[in-house]
């Protein structure tokens, strides 16, 4: 049983990127915080409401063995954010895995653990452009597992995306 991190954006995260990778980790056996900018509620983009456990300040990577960042319009905010990018950093460098969906693989480019890894992301300009910035090689594929980073491309990759978490969990 492993304990996992979703940092979800305030507002506009992808609701079903949250809840589909969430429902499968914990039919897994595996015990999932959630986490944003505050402790306010954070609502979806489709919107759902989620309360999270804590604020990003207040999370300890040393707690978690991994870190998801889930996607949507609103998690472009969450690679500008320092607090997150030292989050994914310090988790990578202590071995865990990192995860991220849709826009979330521009918070791992701007942590910097994505130079020389092969990743995915949304197919936008900001996107591709922070995936590049970040020194990833992009591949225009569904679900990406490069060692201890995965990385999905959209929405509709979400179960994919879970059950790779839980298979690298495993």
């Amino acid at each position: 049983m492993a304990n996992v991190l979703m940092i979800v954006a305030q507002v506009g995260f992808r609701d079903e990127e949250f809840f589909v990778p969430k429902e499968i980790l914990e039919k897994d056996g595996h015990i999932v915080k959630t986490a944003s900018l505050t402790r306010g509620q954070a609502k979806g983009a489709l919107g759902a409401i989620v309360s999270p456990d804590m604020a990003i300040y207040e999370a300890n990577p040393e707690f978690f063995d991994c870190i998801v960042v889930v996607g949507g319009p609103g998690s472009p905010v969450l690679a500008k954010n320092k607090e997150v990018t030292e989050l994914i950093e310090k988790g990578f460098r202590k071995g865990k895995i990192i995860a991220a969906i849709c826009l979330g693989p521009m918070a791992l480019a701007a942590a910097g653990i994505l130079s020389g890894r092969n990743a995915t992301v949304f197919k936008s300009r900001e996107g591709l452009d922070a995936l590049y910035n970040g020194g990833a090689t992009y591949k225009d594929k569904g679900v990406i597992v490069d060692e201890n980073i995965i990385t999905a491309d959209s929405p509709q990759n979400a179960e994919r995306f879970g059950i790779a978490i839980a298979e690298k969990l495993r």
